[in-house]
């Protein structure tokens, strides 16, 4: 499934331990994720709450202890990622193993997994950011979608 993603505003807030930043999709068509959730959820509202984790592995191994389901992504996503990036296979393994996605920028790296959709559509998004990555793993939205 191809998605639209047409403006994002930011909604910044300050923590304790550094700024939160929450992407605000600006629907501007009809057919673009946001504008389907508002539509079939009578409005708008909250679709996605990501959490920060200084150690991805480690929090899929206690998500999954403790029965939450993850999103399964598509086999060949890891072997295009094996393809097109130089990650050694131990490396693209754990992450097939854990259903995590991957993206980098520079020498700053993104990995984030996503919960099975819960009820009314919503569901979290676990993200660890190495380095100074700035992105929302956007390239992996596709992926997202189509699993």
């Amino acid at each position: 499934m191809s998605e639209t993603f047409t403006r994002k505003n930011w909604l910044i807030t300050g923590i304790s331990s550094g700024i939160g930043r929450s992407p605000a999709e600006a629907a501007q068509s009809r057919s673009t994720l946001a504008a389907r959730f508002m539509d079939d959820f009578f409005g708008s509202g909250v679709q996605q709450v990501a959490l920060a984790t200084n150690d991805i592995f480690t929090t899929v191994a206690r998500l999954g202890a403790n029965g939450v389901e993850l999103l399964p992504i598509p086999k060949n996503y890891y072997d295009d990622l094996e393809a097109s990036t130089d990650l050694a296979n131990d490396k693209i393994n754990r992450l097939r193993a854990g259903n995590i996605l991957y993206d980098r920028e520079g020498g700053a790296e993104f990995r984030h997994v996503y919960t099975r959709t819960l009820a009314g559509g919503f569901f979290f998004e676990i993200v660890e950011r190495s380095g100074p990555y700035g992105g929302f793993g956007a390239v992996n939205a596709p992926i997202r979608l189509a699993a």
